[in-house]
C-alpha cells in the first residue's frame, strides 16, 4: 500500500484532522497559563504553587504517554486519539464548575492522563502513514496546530476571564474542543500501514530500555526536555513581570502577547521542510542559538524589545521541536510509537520540572534569574546536538 503523498486529498485530510487534534490538546493544556497571576491572588499561593496547575498536568501527561503509545500499538492509532480528544473536551467543561484549587489540580491531573492519547500517537501515525519525503512538512503542519491551540487557549482564556470570569472561558474552550473532536473523527484517514501488536509488559519494558540505550535517540529525548523546559518557563513568568510596574499591563493585554504563537505556526512547518533539505543537525543548532538570543533580548527594559525577543524565542522553539520530534520518528527503526512516547515523556517532564523550577529562580533573582536558567538549559541542549549530530544524522 502506498504512503500518503504531499498534495494528495488524503494528505490534506490527515493534516487538517491532526491540526484539529493538536489544537484541541494544546488549547486545553495551556489554557490555565494566563490564570497564574490570578490564582496567586484568589487562592493566596506563590507563583511556583500556581504553576502546578500546569506542571501537574504535563507531568501526568508525560508519564501516561509511556503507556498510551503502547496501547495504540495494540488498539489502533485513531481509536486512542479520538477517545483522548473527547475526554479532554468534556473535562474542560467539568473544570468550569470546580470550587477549589486542590480539586482543580486533581481534575487537571486527570486531564493530563487523558491528554496522553493524542501527542505520541499522532507522531507515530504520521511516521507510519506519510511518505518519508513528506514527513518533515506533515510533522510541521501538525505542530503548527499545537501552536495555534496553545495560542487560542491562552488568548481566549485571558480575554474572556478579563471580560467575564475564568469559568465561562473554560466552558467555551470545552465546547470548541468538542467541535474539533468531531472534525478529527470524520476527516482522519484510517491507518493503512498499522500492524496490531499484542500488549506485552515485559516486551514493552525491554523496548523502552532499548530506545534509551540508543545514544542518538537518548540525546534527542534530552533536547526535548531542555527546549520545552525553557519555553514553558519563559511563558509562565513573563506574565508576572508584565503585570507589575513599570509595565502594569492588564490581564487581557498580557494574554494577547501570546499572539506571537502565530510565528510558531509558520516556523514549525517551514523549519521542518528546511531540515529535510539542509540537514537536521544544522537547522536544530540554528534554532537553539536563536532561541537563546531571543531570551536574552527580553532582558531589555523596552516592552517592544521584550515582545520581539519572545517572538524570536517562540519561532525558534517550534522550529526546533519540529526538527527534533521528526528526527525521532526517522531514527527509531521499530516501535515508533514508544520512541515518540519517550521523546514526549522527556518533553513534558521538561515542562513540569522546568516550569516550576523557574518559579524558584523568579523568587530569588527576578526575571534575570529566569533568563539565566533558560540560558543554561539551551547551552546544554546545544552541547547535546553537537555530540549526537554526526551519529544520529546517519540514520
Amino acid at each position: 500500500m502506498e504512503y500518503i503523498q504531499q498534495g494528495s486529498s488524503a494528505f490534506k485530510k490527515a493534516n487538517l484532522a491532526l491540526f484539529a487534534g493538536g489544537f484541541c490538546t494544546f488549547a486545553n493544556l495551556y489554557c490555565v497559563q494566563p490564570l497564574l497571576p490570578e490564582f496567586t491572588q484568589t487562592f493566596h499561593i506563590t507563583p511556583a504553587q500556581a504553576s502546578l496547575s500546569l506542571s501537574f498536568t504535563t507531568l501526568a501527561l508525560a508519564i501516561s504517554m509511556l503507556i498510551a503509545g503502547s496501547l495504540s500499538d495494540a488498539a489502533g492509532r485513531k481509536k486512542i486519539m479520538a477517545f483522548s480528544m473527547a475526554g479532554v473536551s468534556l473535562l474542560a467543561i467539568v473544570l468550569s464548575f470546580i470550587p477549589s484549587y486542590p480539586v482543580l489540580l486533581g481534575v487537571r491531573v486527570l486531564q493530563g492522563i487523558i491528554f496522553a492519547g493524542l501527542p505520541s500517537v499522532a507522531m507515530a501515525y504520521l511516521g507510519e502513514e506519510i511518505s518519508p519525503e513528506s514527513l518533515g512538512a506533515a510533522m510541521g503542519i501538525y505542530i503548527s496546530g499545537n501552536s495555534v491551540g496553545g495560542l487560542s487557549g491562552r488568548v481566549l482564556m485571558g480575554t474572556l476571564t478579563d471580560l467575564f470570569d475564568w469559568r465561562l472561558a473554560m466552558a467555551a474552550i470545552g465546547v470548541i474542543s468538542i467541535a474539533a473532536s468531531v472534525l478529527f473523527i470524520f476527516l482522519l484517514p484510517d491507518s493503512r500501514h498499522f500492524k496490531p501488536q499484542k500488549t506485552n509488559a515485559k516486551g514493552m519494558a525491554l523496548s523502552l530500555i532499548g530506545h534509551l540505550k540508543n545514544p542518538g535517540l537518548n540525546g534527542l529525548f534530552f533536547i526535548g526536555f531542555l527546549l520545552m523546559g525553557s519555553f514553558v518557563t519563559l511563558y509562565n513568568y513573563i506574565e508576572f513581570l508584565l503585570v507589575k510596574p513599570p509595565y502594569s499591563l492588564s490581564p487581557i493585554l498580557v494574554s494577547w502577547i501570546f499572539i506571537v504563537y502565530l510565528v510558531g505556526t509558520f516556523s514549525s512547518a517551514w523549519m521542518g521542510a528546511k531540515a529535510d533539505q539542509h540537514g537536521r543537525k544544522k537547522m536544530l543548532v540554528l534554532s537553539i542559538v536563536f532561541m537563546a538570543a531571543g531570551a536574552l533580548l527580553t532582558l531589555s527594559a523596552s516592552l517592544a524589545a521584550k515582545i520581539a525577543g519572545i517572538a524570536v524565542f517562540t519561532f525558534c522553539f517550534f522550529g526546533g521541536h519540529s526538527i527534533a520530534s521528526g528526527w525521532v520518528g526517522r531514527r527509531a527503526a521499530v516501535n515508533k510509537a514508544q520512541a515518540s512516547s519517550l521523546y514526549l515523556f522527556f518533553y513534558y517532564a521538561g515542562s513540569s520540572l522546568g516550569g516550576t523550577l523557574g518559579g524558584l529562580f523568579w523568587a530569588e533573582a527576578g526575571w534575570g534569574g529566569v533568563i539565566a536558567m533558560i540560558s543554561l538549559f539551551l547551552l546544554a541542549a546545544l552541547a547535546i546536538v553537537c555530540f549526537i549530530g554526526k551519529k544520529a544524522s546517519s540514520q
